[in-house]
């Protein structure tokens, strides 16, 4: 298969040297100072703060409502509900305490708890709030009013947006991730990209709204609105890259808005506060980083809508538990008990809420066909026999795959009492736990849970679309990380992503042969040991700020 040239050349020698070796790991620091850690909040010093009102307990949805569409009755897009939204999405989740020890937990995920990922919002007129863009800080939940309209823009985006819509806009800081993992970090700033993509949308779902990603955007369109083409203010290893535009609204369909439109409506805005140094000593440079930062940058490209096929009702789940319980109680697991199974009906739930629906969260949010399909170590699972597992995320993919797995010992016998809808085949008998540690990076909790699994993409149909598209291969893999993160909490279970992998032995045990399939993500799902040192504390309290209806 022939891939477009120009940057595609670029992105694949990134995506080589970047991979991890047994022999050897992708280009870090030598040295991490764990004392000289980067800022985790920008702050933008002179922009007046708007403080939000911290009222996403009132919010009584089900958690296992966010999944049937028209469940959620749709609430109205007020400040209030916008800042549900946010405290639920890229707010904090918790502060966890051992000893002298204190850090914040966020509902969206991070590499490394470093968060590279910052959120904006554009909002029109509201009560209490004028229309314009906004930045997110999550440590003090207030919005930062950094563009300010004129009369005619003002006017120009509450036509837009009227009062049914909203948009967030998401970036990145590179220099977070580069810090401690080097070249690889750029993988890992659109892994979270696609953690808080899927965080939002979940967030969302709790009040009835609909959110899409307008993936036709430039970036340059989201460079400009977001005020991240003001070069001037930011320091030069600590700028903002564009990634992603949603459209937040209170419509049934979702609403699509096309980036000219709101580019044009800014020419007259006023950017104010200047953002925070978040790190003093940059030690390394990473120029490969910048490298495929600028051979990905995406231009505008025409609008995808990707309708997903009808399949059964997600297979039922025992939880009654509130929407914003379950979304806070999201964890990482550090380590996993190594003795206790899960059933088979947790297994399949798991596994079923990773393929997409018409209209149901999180997966309506990214209208294109699945590219991502799970290569599964099976531990300790009730009713199935250990082993490797392959489950793919649409139909028609079968027969390649079994061309491009060539390993003659693969059995690719079809579960006969897994859901109808399933394409889950065995490929190999027997115990896995020891390659599975193995693959990533001898880490324990790859064998120690229940399963394991690595995300095998459809590489080269990717990036046929162009080289941007390889920072969606990630995108779609932090989604369904959040997916397993959210699903295992909710069935009593812990999830946890896995950055660091032998991307060739995974490669090798699979029998692939060229890079027309590359795995992207790892993650895990198991049962933790307790931790009776650890405190959980609220992840408000710092505030002591009344709640407000």
């Amino acid at each position: 298969m022939n891939l477009p040239p120009k940057h595609n050349e670029t992105v694949l020698a990134y995506h080589e040297r970047t991979k991890h070796h047994i022999e050897r790991y992708a280009r870090g620091p030598a040295h991490i100072n764990w004392n000289a850690k980067p800022d985790s909040y920008r702050r933008y010093t002179g922009a007046k703060c708007f403080e939000l009102p911290l009222v996403a307990d009132t919010l009584t949805s089900a958690y296992v409502n966010l999944y049937r569409p028209k469940a959620i009755t749709q609430q109205p897009i007020t400040l209030n509900k916008v800042a549900a939204l946010l405290e639920l999405s890229l707010g904090l989740s918790a502060w966890k305490q051992y000893e002298n020890e204190r850090w914040a937990l966020r509902c969206n995920p991070s590499s490394g708890n470093l968060h590279p990922t910052e959120g904006y919002v554009v909002l029109p007129k509201m009560l209490n709030i004028p229309a314009g863009v906004y930045h997110y800080l999550s440590e003090e939940h207030v919005l930062e009013h950094r563009g300010i309209l004129g009369a005619s823009g003002v006017k120009h985006i509450g036509s837009l947006l009227s009062n049914n819509s909203f948009l967030i806009g998401l970036s990145s800081i590179p220099w977070r991730e580069m810090w401690k993992y080097g070249e690889r970090s750029f993988r890992y700033c659109q892994h979270d990209i696609g953690h808080a993509i899927a965080a939002i949308r979940y967030a969302a779902a709790t009040l009835g709204w609909q959110v899409l990603l307008l993936e036709d955007w430039a970036d340059t369109d989201i460079l400009v609105t977001l005020g991240l083409d003001q070069e001037e203010d930011f320091h030069t290893s600590e700028r903002e890259i564009p990634e992603v535009m949603l459209c937040i609204s209170a419509t049934e369909e979702g609403q699509h808005i096309v980036g000219s439109e709101i580019t044009d409506a800014l020419i007259n805005i006023t950017w104010k506060g200047i953002p925070n140094i978040l790190d003093t000593n940059h030690h390394y440079e990473w120029p490969l980083v910048e490298t495929v930062i600028n051979a990905t940058y995406k231009p505008l490209t025409e609008k995808r809508d990707w309708i997903a096929p009808p399949l059964p009702p997600l297979l039922p789940l025992a939880c009654n538990r509130r929407a914003i319980n379950v979304i806070r109680q999201r964890r990482s697991a550090q380590l996993f008990d190594a003795v206790t199974h899960i059933t088979t009906k947790a297994f399949y739930r798991l596994l079923d809420s990773t393929l997409p629906r018409p209209g149901a969260a999180p997966w309506d949010v990214f209208r294109h066909r699945p590219l991502l399909h799970l290569i599964l170590f099976v531990h300790r699972v009730t009713g199935l026999s250990p082993g490797v597992y392959i489950l793919l995320r649409c139909d028609g993919v079968e027969e390649e795959f079994q061309i491009a797995l060539q390993r003659e010992h693969f059995n690719w016998i079809k579960q006969t009492g897994c859901p109808k809808h399933f394409q889950l085949y065995q490929l190999v008998s027997g115990d896995a736990k020891t390659v599975a540690q193995q693959i990533s990076c001898h880490q324990e909790i790859a064998a120690d849970s229940a399963f394991s699994l690595g995300m095998l993409s459809e590489f080269h149909i990717g990036l046929q679309y162009g080289p941007w598209a390889y920072r969606q291969f990630f995108w779609e893999a932090g989604m369904i990380g959040q997916v397993l993160y959210l699903e295992a909490e909710a069935l009593g279970l812990r999830g946890t992503g896995i950055g660091c992998y032998f991307d060739d032995v995974v490669h090798n045990l699979l029998g692939l042969i060229s890079t027309r399939y590359q795995s992207i993500y790892h993650f895990s799902v198991g049962t933790p040991p307790q931790d009776k040192h650890l405190q959980t504390l609220p992840p408000y309290a710092h505030l002591k700020r009344e709640k407000k209806q």
